[in-house]
């Protein structure tokens, strides 16, 4: 039996942060290892004691967040050196369709616009246009700066890469006027009243604030469901994933392919367009 103490997550912690992992990613794994160790009660752990929680695991979540918490404890026991503790993480097919009860239509994103604009909150008005016409992840938009308004481009710094993300001219016009606006001449473009950077849970309840009026469901709304519709409208106009992956900051097209896929809908559509059948 191995016993997972609270030195042994602290220095865990600190590993990760000298292997530059982003904050998000160590706030994830160090949520995984406590809930974990919470289970535990304080006893020992060996093979048989990681496959149980597995188990249970497997009994309340998805899959694919089974395996994402799987990754973390198995990250702690290698870096423990712990590998007889290492546990499989479970095989997933790749989806085919994307699921249309949960894509943000383009009709949809309209209507949110709107919403906002009747609202009169013009931060989330043109928030939202800025992740939508730029594809960036909400942990990005702090990159958005006046600085980068006025060069037209913004230099993001994400998980140990740095990439240039273009800013269209529409979209640089409209911010200048918010600027303008809101008297602020540097920094962060979307910030809160103390004029730090708006954080991630923030900008979730501004939008879900925002469903009802617009007629959304509240389960397509929320900032990363942006970043996909532009995906997705980039795809259908240029068809190029290499394209769109260097757009989007993905090392794998792989990754690249979840935000292109179809719903079940178009695919459909498109079989019946082959003309391979006959009455």
């Amino acid at each position: 039996m191995k016993n997972i103490t609270n030195e042994i997550v602290k220095r865990f912690e600190l590993y990760l942060y000298e292997e530059e992992k982003s904050d998000n990613t160590i706030e994830k794994y160090m949520r995984d290892i406590r809930f974990f160790c919470e289970w535990l009660g304080g006893k020992g752990v060996d093979k048989s004691v990681v496959l149980a929680y597995k188990k249970e695991l497997c009994e309340k979540y998805l899959p694919a967040s089974v395996n994402s918490i799987l990754s973390s404890l198995n990250a702690l026991f290698m870096y423990m050196n712990w590998y007889d503790l290492k546990v499989k993480t479970l095989k997933i097919q790749r989806r085919i369709f994307a699921d249309k009860e949960k894509e943000l239509t383009k009709a949809e994103y309209e209507r949110l616009l709107t919403a906002a604009k009747n609202k009169k909150n013009e931060r989330l008005y043109y928030l939202m246009q800025t992740i939508g016409s730029t594809g960036l992840r909400i942990s990005e938009l702090k990159y958005v700066t006046c600085e980068a308004v006025n060069t037209g481009q913004a230099t993001i710094n994400c998980k140990g890469k740095i990439r240039q993300v273009f800013l269209p001219k529409q979209l640089c016009k409209m911010l200048k006027t918010y600027m303008k606006q809101r008297n602020i001449k540097s920094g962060s473009v979307f910030i809160t009243r103390s004029g730090k950077p708006l954080d991630r849970s923030t900008v979730w309840k501004m939008l879900k604030d925002l469903c009802e009026s617009a007629n959304v469901a509240r389960s397509k709304v929320f900032p990363h469901n942006f970043r996909h519709l532009f995906a997705k409208t980039f795809y259908s106009l240029q068809k190029d994933i290499v394209r769109l992956a260097d757009i989007l900051g993905h090392s794998s097209i792989e990754t690249t392919r979840i935000y292109t896929m179809e719903s079940g809908t178009e695919h459909i559509k498109l079989m019946q367009k082959l003309g391979l059948l006959r009455c």
